[in-house]
């Protein structure tokens, strides 16, 4: 009789599929659809905008080498939140989980919306995009990513690739048609990058602005953080994914954007809903249609990480006795089945009553407020425990770095356009210590509660995994006995 399977996340993943994850995270649908920021608030100067590309790729490398740092020395599925813990303690970590609760099904619902209006677009191409097929279509992607999920994580392999491969190809016909036409010369394609550093000159604040828009199409790099719990050998692995896919991704961006420069001129840039949907017609007139169903496969993608990273998260965080104890349990495919289905049923409510989705807008830039936090809290610990085991030790330059551009994300927008809608914010994140003081710091049970939870175990087949310590095990052994060790010698 065969040795019985196990039930427990399980470190299987390679540097091949991590690079994937990476690539799907950090490429959404921002560089289809309007990278036009960029040059907008470089006052049309072509020479600057490309500039400025290349700088949010330096600090986009800066802010996801700070993650790795992170998911080295504490290799478990979202080692940023063990992180929090450990440097701030309970209370932090778990308002932490508590935006997530919330902020992780919106942005999940988000993209489901925008996937569906970019899918139907080509069959209404007079009209707005009626709502029912729009709801319609993005709940059927939301319940086929919440399906695969459930499934296992190395069930969506072939979706990752497919989607990966899908998503470079089409960035690489856009960006190798424009370098072909610039090497063929001619003179209307060519005119344009003769002299790219004239015209208007962009002052400081809008040099800093369109930093900011190129910035957010670089974001994700630090999403690694999620699954590091699941990837072999991740001291070596996570550090390789990263300085593959970021530079592969920078290369990419900035032939893009050479390439809509080489047919479109900066006014048409900035004038297109679509760039890439205007560059296809221009250039590729019997494929514009291919473009907006490439941006919902990217967008389909998205979802899929959203849901992997929200269900990671909230795992561990039954693991350290911050939820319930449904939480910390997982299928028979060993993924983390209630994390999926509590993601997928709020998100499905939000698509539902999709006017809730503008508050996106303005809870997005929580996240920076916990980027802030991670940084100082690597300050801190360089600090406190100097001798800890670092695989890989990030400069203390990049930290500072980005630390001063979150709170940049942070600042700016209360300080540009002040609104009640940030205090609002800010009391729903506080308000997570309504529940925190009675049901994790005095620990209150409820005997209907621990009857559900027997019951949606039988009825989901569920259970706590056979090991269910071994990562807790494994990042405790970090911190406590590799304290006490040789300071290593990477560079700081």
């Amino acid at each position: 009789m065969g040795e019985k399977k196990k039930i427990q996340l399980k470190r299987e993943l390679g540097y091949f599929w991590a690079t994937n994850f990476l690539i799907i995270n950090i490429i959404g649908a921002g560089i289809f659809v309007s990278p036009k920021g960029v040059l907008e608030y470089s006052c049309m100067n072509i020479g600057i905008s490309l500039c400025v590309w290349f700088v949010c790729a330096v600090l986009s490398l800066t802010n996801s080498l700070c993650f790795v740092e992170i998911s080295v020395t504490y290799p478990c599925s979202a080692a940023h939140y063990f992180f929090l813990k450990k440097c701030y303690g309970p209370i932090p970590s778990f308002l932490r989980v508590w935006t997530s609760v919330f902020l992780g099904p919106a942005m999940t619902a988000s993209h489901a919306l925008m996937l569906a209006e970019y899918g139907l677009q080509p069959f209404y191409p007079s009209c707005v995009t009626p709502g029912l097929p729009k709801k319609c279509l993005a709940l059927a992607a939301l319940w086929t990513v919440g399906f695969l999920n459930c499934r296992g994580i190395k069930e969506m392999t072939w979706l990752q690739t497919a989607s990966t491969v899908l998503k470079i190809s089409i960035l690489s016909i856009i960006s190798l048609s424009g370098v072909f036409m610039l090497v063929r010369g001619r003179r209307k394609n060519v005119e344009r990058f003769q002299h790219i550093f004239d015209g208007d000159i962009p002052d400081i604040s809008q040099i800093i602005e369109a930093i900011f828009q190129g910035y957010y199409a670089f974001s994700g790099g630090g999403c690694i953080t999620f699954i590091a719990g699941e990837l072999k050998e991740p001291s070596k692995t996570i550090p390789k994914c990263i300085f593959t896919a970021i530079p592969l991704v920078t290369v990419i961006y900035l032939l893009a954007n050479i390439s809509y420069l080489t047919v479109l001129s900066p006014r048409e840039i900035l004038s297109s809903v679509a760039v890439a949907m205007t560059w296809t017609a221009s250039v590729i007139p019997p494929l514009t249609w291919i473009v907006p169903f490439a941006i919902s496969a990217s967008l389909f993608s998205n979802i899929m990480i959203d849901v992997i990273e929200v269900s990671r998260l909230f795992f561990i965080a039954g693991h350290l006795d911050q939820l319930p104890l449904l939480f910390k349990t997982l299928n028979i495919h060993s993924s983390p089945f209630i994390p999926v289905l509590l993601n997928v049923i709020m998100a499905s409510f939000l698509i539902v009553s999709s006017s809730l989705m503008e508050l996106i807008n303005y809870v997005y830039f929580v996240s920076s407020i916990w980027t802030t936090l991670i940084m100082i809290g690597i300050l801190k610990l360089r600090y406190q425990e100097p001798n800890l085991h670092r695989p890989y030790k990030v400069s203390l330059t990049f930290v500072f770095i980005t630390i001063a551009i979150c709170l940049c994300l942070v600042l700016i927008p209360l300080i540009k356009s002040p609104r009640m809608h940030y205090i609002y914010v800010t009391l729903f994140i506080f308000s997570g210590l309504l529940f925190y003081i009675p049901l994790i710091h005095f620990k209150l049970k409820s005997v209907w509660f621990e009857k559900l939870t027997c019951y949606l175990q039988l009825l989901f087949n569920i259970c706590i995994p056979d090991e269910p310590d071994k990562q807790m095990l494994e990042i405790e052994t970090y911190s406590l006995v590799n304290a006490h060790q040789v300071p290593n010698k990477d560079n700081t």
